[in-house]
């Protein structure tokens, strides 16, 4: 482990904290890259975890890449020739969005600052976005004469439709949190000192519910995305009669019948 993440629990909530305030949380390193796809390997397998926050520490939420590495062709832009500098990509920074991304938990990105290049790409790794006031994003790559290597590629037009996309990867402009609210690049704004309170408020509104109904829930929202209806029709069949045997779905339905609360133990 680097210590590039602080990590925090408060029950079944874990907030993962991007620890590099001095480097504006840039990512700069293939260790870096591990830890952060290591610990979300570690999360998914833990039953206990039911929503994970990702957050950065200071000002910044993810500065993205590391310019100075980039300069000097090290860290996670490292090699001279194209065959290193694509390994560089496989073997770091493209392990997050396989981990991230394909969580099984919820995740939130509370953003508190700026989320430049890949740091706006890691925001897009997690389900929900919640910004504050102080946020600012940028898709920004080409600004550096590059392209989005991480997999924003993928991921920021489905979350804000490929006309949307296109342009902020072609310009490279940044928007600010009224303008990434209203393409639906983030759920929420708020003020800054209410950030975290108000990315807690979400994770314990998903946190209620049975566990395993909503990692199945989310991993079939994932799977519908490039799968025909009939087939989406098929595992939606499968995975609820791996919902329907659960006791968390006998304990929901006998709750609202007996009007009180229920006890979600995750089985």
């Amino acid at each position: 482990m680097t210590g590039f993440l602080k990590i925090e629990r408060d029950g079944h909530v874990v907030t993962l904290t991007l620890n590099r305030p001095e480097k504006r949380n840039a990512i700069s390193t293939a260790e870096e890259c591990a830890e952060v796809a290591d610990t979300c390997r570690a999360l998914n397998r833990d039953d206990h975890v039911r929503v994970v926050i990702v957050t950065g520490e200071g000002s910044s939420f993810c500065a993205g890449g590391d310019l100075k590495g980039m300069r000097d062709r090290t860290g996670i832009t490292g090699g001279h020739s194209g065959a290193e500098i694509r390994e560089s990509y496989r073997r770091g920074i493209q392990m997050i969005p396989l981990a991230l991304y394909e969580m099984d938990i919820p995740t939130i990105a509370a953003v508190n600052g700026p989320a430049i290049g890949a740091g706006l790409d890691l925001a897009c790794m997690c389900d929900i976005r919640i910004a504050s006031e102080a946020a600012r994003f940028a898709e920004s790559f080409v600004k550096v004469g590059i392209v989005p290597g991480d997999g924003g590629a993928y991921l920021l037009p489905k979350v804000v439709g490929m006309p949307k996309a296109l342009e902020m990867s072609l310009t490279g402009d940044p928007l600010n949190p009224a303008e990434a609210l209203a393409c639906g690049l983030v759920n929420k704004v708020v003020p800054p000192g209410e950030l975290m309170q108000a990315a807690h408020a979400m994770a314990e509104r998903i946190a209620v519910n049975p566990p395993q109904a909503v990692r199945l829930t989310k991993r079939l929202l994932r799977e519908s995305q490039h799968m025909r209806l009939s087939t989406l029709l098929e595992m939606s069949a499968a995975y609820q009669a791996l919902a329907h045997g659960t006791r968390d779905h006998r304990e929901a339905v006998d709750s609202m019948l007996e009007k009180r609360v229920p006890h979600f133990e995750g089985r």
